[in-house]
C-alpha cells in the first residue's frame, strides 16, 4: 500500500486530516435538520409582526449653574466683630501734626504686619535693667526687640515691654490725607 517514498509520519498526518474532515461533515449534516426550532420561528415572526414604535427622545439635562462666592469682602465669621465709631467727617486740613518719618531707615520687623508677629518671651541680661522682648516672625526667625525700635507695617514704635506684652504706638492714615496715633498691644503667645 504505502511505499517508502513518504516521509516517516506523513501517512499518519494524512489519516488524521481525513478523520477530522469526516467528523466535521457529520456534525454539519446534523445541524441541517430543522426539527425542534418551530417555537423559535414563531417567536421571531410574532416580534416582527408587532407595530413599530418611535424611540422616545433623550431627557433634557439641566444646565450647570456655576456658584460665585461673593462674600470674600465681608468679615470672616470666625473673627470677632470690630467696633467702629463713625465721626463727623470734616474735609479740612489734618487734625494733628503726627506723621511718620519717611527718611528713617526701616528696621527688619517693619516688613511684617503685626498679625504675622508673635511675642514668644522676654530676655533680661544680668546687670541691665532693660527688658528685651523676643519676637518670632512668620518665617520662624526670632528677633530681640528693645524700647524705641519699630515693628509692623504701620510705623509701630515700641513704648513698653513687660513680661506679658509689648505696647506699641502705630501711626496710621486717617483717611483725610492726615495721620493719627493708635495704640497696639502684642501679647505673649502661650506655648501649645
Amino acid at each position: 500500500m504505502f511505499t517508502n517514498d513518504f516521509l516517516p509520519g506523513a501517512g499518519l498526518r494524512l489519516m488524521r486530516a481525513g478523520c477530522v474532515g469526516a467528523l466535521s461533515l457529520t456534525l454539519l449534516a446534523g445541524c441541517a435538520d430543522d426539527k425542534g426550532f418551530e417555537d423559535l420561528r414563531e417567536f421571531i415572526a410574532a416580534e416582527q409582526a408587532k407595530p413599530k414604535r418611535a424611540i422616545p427622545p433623550l431627557p433634557e439635562f439641566q444646565t450647570y449653574q456655576a456658584f460665585s462666592y461673593s462674600a470674600a469682602d465681608r468679615r470672616s465669621p470666625f473673627q470677632p466683630p470690630r467696633e467702629v465709631q463713625l465721626a463727623d467727617v470734616e474735609q479740612t486740613k489734618p487734625k494733628s501734626d503726627v506723621k511718620p518719618d519717611e527718611n528713617r531707615p526701616k528696621e527688619p520687623l517693619e516688613s511684617f504686619s503685626i498679625g504675622n508677629l508673635d511675642m514668644v518671651g522676654t530676655l533680661n541680661r544680668a546687670g541691665q535693667q532693660q527688658l528685651f522682648a523676643l519676637v518670632r516672625d512668620r518665617d520662624g526667625g526670632i528677633h530681640r526687640v528693645q524700647l524705641g525700635q519699630y515693628m509692623g507695617t504701620n510705623h509701630g514704635r515700641v513704648v513698653s515691654i513687660t513680661p506679658d506684652q509689648i505696647e506699641l504706638i502705630e501711626i496710621v492714615p486717617d483717611g483725610q490725607n492726615g495721620w493719627f496715633e493708635r495704640p497696639r498691644v502684642l501679647a505673649l503667645k502661650e506655648p501649645v
